[in-house]
Formats: structure tokens, C-alpha cells, sequence
């Protein structure tokens, strides 16, 4: 009856998408690069595999970069670009603990001696990001390709786009929808903490001044923040912490029954308990074991992975990830 009564209220999850951030993602198709460059997919995979086996922690860093890349003027690899005055996507306070730059790199040079000026930086991190969760034995979700690099990248943007540690269930939805991703994908996309790790600084307000006050955030069970406590003292910033404490290498759905547990380390994990429909998506997947979890992931993600893409002639392919040509 409980799984019935969750599923009932996994109703509310349809929420309809706007178009407009999908405006492209039409000329985005399979085997793209066919028969410009048929070995591109291959060499995506063998180079990211030789990363990941030597160091399966890359595969939540670079999920995470794909992330950040798709919420800031759409997946056009903008958060790939340098900038000398240290004003770029990947300056921001949010980005500064991205990593995994190298497997992308290594990607781009060994595609650039096979096909020059083909294959681009914003396929590249796709492919990667899907190819290192493959690995890693979690869901396997189709990359369309086509996309082109854009050649604008700005700090603020980042600040402003990408969903915060500390934001509310109301916030969430809100910087989810402007993307064209609907309550499901936020629930769905969120599961992606099954993996990888924090620093404490990301979350220790919650141990130590939730409101101001020297308090505790009430959500957070009072056996975990006792834990917590032990690793992150007053003011550490970098001590890190697994998001999914004792399945960290491991994409399942753990996740869930953590935060159902109310364990959940962020305020915006512990959020989807505050909406009627991303709670109903957790409970759900904690108790029957993520029956749908891996399926609708490969959804979100496919879907994530079209947003605000450059294609046709728009932006460029870039020679070099890192810089504009």
C-alpha cells in the first residue's frame, strides 16, 4: 500500500518542459561524426577508460563538469575555457573544485590527430561524463551529438546558474524549469550524489550556524551531525566528505535511502523531502531498491545533455578546449 500511495503521488512529477531551451537539440543525432570522423566515439571511450580505471573517483568529477557546463549558457563546453584574468565559467567559487580537466584534454588531442577540427569540445565532455559512469557500472544513456563549442564564458554566470548547496526545494524547481527540466529530472538528477565527494565548507553551516545562531539545521539527524562533527571542525574548509557515506564508487541508489534518512549532507538533497512529489521519488526508489532509477537517469541526463546547445553554424569547434580559436 505505501508503494501504491507513492506512486499515486509520483503524479504530481509530470511536469511539461519548455521548449525553447530544446530548440536545437533537433539537429542533434547519432553517429554524427560518422563519416567525418568514425573512430571519435572509440577513442572518447578508450582514452576515458584508461582514466577512470586508474582513478574511478574522476567519474563523479567529470558527471559533475558536465552538470556545470549544461547550466551556464547551455552545453557548449563554456566551462572548459581559461582565462588569463581569471574571469571565466571555471573561476567561480562553484567551479574551483572542478577537476578532471585532463581527461578532456587527452580526449581532444588524440581526436585532433585523428580528425582535426571535427569533434567538438562540448560532444567531448558529453561522451566523457556518460562513458565514466558507464564504467563505473552505473546507467548508460545515449549521447546525441552535433553540438558546437561556445566561445563566451563569464564568472558571474556561473554564480548565478548553478543550483547552490544550501538552496530550497522552491529555488531548485525554479533554476530547474528556467532550463527546461521539469520536479522528475531535479528528483532524478539529484540521485547523481550517489557519487563523489564534498568539502566541509559546503556544508557546515548546517553543523555549526544553520540560522545565525551557533545552531543545527533540525532536518539533519542528530546521529549524523554527530559524525559530521568528528570530521569537519569549526571553520575546516577542506576536509572532504563522501555525498553517499560507504558507497561512494558505487552508482546506486543509496542516495535515496540516505536522504529518506534524512542524511542527506546538502540543504538541497535535504530539500526533496519538502516537496510532495521529488519526496514521493524518494521513498519510492528507497524502498523497492531504484527499480527505475538507472532508466529514468539515462532520461534526465539525454535530456540535460540538449539543453541551449549551439549547433549548425553557430560557435565553433575549437582546437584546443581550453581556449577559443
Amino acid at each position: 500500500m505505501a508503494i501504491k500511495n507513492l506512486v499515486s503521488a509520483f503524479i504530481f512529477l509530470l511536469v511539461l518542459v519548455l521548449p525553447a531551451h530544446l530548440a536545437n537539440a533537433h539537429y542533434l543525432h547519432r553517429d554524427f561524426y560518422r563519416e567525418k570522423c568514425p573512430q571519435a566515439e572509440h577513442i572518447v571511450y578508450y582514452i576515458t577508460y584508461k582514466f577512470i580505471s586508474k582513478n574511478p573517483s574522476l567519474a563523479a568529477a567529470l558527471l559533475r563538469m558536465h552538470f556545470h557546463d549544461c547550466f551556464v549558457r547551455g552545453c557548449d563546453g563554456s566551462v572548459l575555457l581559461t582565462s588569463s584574468k581569471k574571469n571565466a565559467e571555471r573561476d567561480a567559487i562553484p567551479n574551483l573544485s572542478l577537476r578532471g580537466f585532463e581527461v578532456i584534454d587527452t580526449v581532444k588531442s588524440a581526436l585532433e590527430k585523428a580528425c582535426p577540427r571535427v569533434v567538438s569540445c562540448a560532444d567531448i565532455l558529453a561522451l566523457v561524463a556518460r562513458d565514466a559512469v558507464t564504467i563505473i557500472n552505473g546507467p548508460h544513456w545515449e549521447v546525441p551529438t552535433g553540438r558546437r563549442d561556445g566561445k563566451v564564458s563569464i564568472k558571474s554566470e556561473a554564480l548565478t546558474n548553478l543550483p547552490p548547496p544550501f538552496a530550497n526545494i522552491t529555488v531548485l524547481k525554479q533554476m530547474f524549469a528556467v532550463k527546461g527540466l521539469n520536479v522528475k529530472d531535479l528528483a532524478v538528477l539529484s540521485g547523481g550524489h550517489t557519487i563523489g565527494i564534498s568539502h566541509c565548507g559546503s556544508f557546515s553551516n548546517r553543523l555549526y550556524n544553520f540560522t545565525g545562531k551557533g545552531d543545527t539545521d533540525p532536518t539533519l539527524d542528530p546521529n549524523y551531525v554527530v559524525q559530521l562533527k568528528k570530521k569537519c571542525k569549526p571553520g575546516d574548509q577542506n576536509t572532504l566528505v563522501e555525498m553517499d557515506p560507504g558507497s561512494v564508487k558505487t552508482f546506486d541508489v543509496n542516495y535515496y535511502k540516505v536522504v529518506a534518512q534524512r542524511r542527506g549532507l546538502f540543504q538541497s538533497d535535504a530539500a526533496l523531502l519538502n516537496d510532495v512529489a521529488t519526496q514521493a521519488y524518494v521513498r519510492l526508489q528507497a524502498l523497492t531498491r531504484g527499480l527505475t532509477f538507472a532508466g529514468d537517469f539515462a532520461v534526465s541526463m539525454e535530456k540535460m545533455g540538449k539543453i541551449g546547445v549551439l549547433t549548425g553554424k553557430a560557435g565553433e569547434i575549437r582546437k584546443k578546449c581550453g581556449f577559443v580559436n
